[in-house]
């Protein structure tokens, strides 16, 4: 039984994915779920399924680039439901990238997948869960990757440590506000997006095994929350070792 019940959640990037997994898994506990992404065919399908499971749902296609369609997204789910107790803030891609191959537009359409769409939804959710007596949870999916440079992965790494740190800033102002943050980092996650983009993926987990995850952060609230073990314990490792030798590690895992 979920623990998460009778919540009104907002997820953005619902339509494939760790959203859609987080919206199946929430969808038995009698939550109230709007759900967004930019296709909506796929959307409506999960929304259907929500439903079918015993939640409210309101699923809305929005481009999470365009911050009028992201705050329109907030608006809208406060007009159905009233306020938002959970937001996740779920949109983003990590494509193979090398940075001798990159052009500016590459790296700034990363920073618009990655950073720009979590300030669109960042600012309007702000200043709705200010206005609420009980505030509320902002999570969002960052990535191990925004703990250090990884090759291949420059653009995508450099994207989620600025989100990081934004929210880190943001957790610490607003907490006198109610509002609290939670900075979810995954490891390498079997995605179809990126299934063939033959990037060497260490330690990959499941959709599912990540949304429960997800889920789990979402239930306990910890600032940072990081999975799975091995990749993060990887990751730590590389960050204590001096920087030559964690850069040769990098570029062996990098070559596959």
């Amino acid at each position: 039984m979920a623990r998460i019940t009778g919540r009104t959640i907002l997820i953005v990037g619902a339509s494939s994915g760790i959203g859609a997994k987080v919206a199946r898994l929430l969808a038995s506990g009698g939550n109230r779920l709007v759900l967004t992404a930019r296709r909506a065919p796929e959307l409506a399908s999960v929304a259907e399924e929500v439903r079918a499971a015993g939640s409210a749902c309101l699923d809305l296609a929005a481009d999470a680039v365009d911050p009028l369609a992201a705050a329109g997204v907030v608006t809208a789910a406060v007009a159905e439901y009233g306020s938002i107790d959970i937001a996740l803030l779920n949109a983003g891609q990590g494509p193979d990238l090398r940075m001798d191959q990159v052009g500016v537009e590459d790296v700034a359409r990363i920073m618009a997948l990655n950073y720009d769409v979590v300030v669109n939804y960042l600012v309007p959710l702000i200043k709705q869960l200010g206005n609420q007596p009980a505030g509320g949870l902002i999570a969002h999916t960052n990535s191990l990757a925004g703990l250090m440079g990884l090759p291949r992965q420059g653009p995508y790494s450099a994207a989620k440590a600025a989100a990081r740190t934004l929210i880190d800033a943001a957790r610490v102002e607003l907490a006198p506000r109610g509002i609290r943050f939670t900075s979810i980092h995954p490891g390498f996650v079997a995605t179809d997006r990126i299934s063939g983009d033959g990037l060497p993926k260490p330690f990959e987990i499941s959709q599912e095994r990540a949304a429960r995850h997800v889920v789990r952060a979402l239930e306990r609230e910890p600032a940072q929350a990081y999975f799975p073990w091995a990749t993060t314990t990887l990751v730590r490792t590389l960050r204590a070792l001096p920087t030559p030798v964690s850069s040769r590690v990098l570029r062996r895992l990098a070559a596959g």
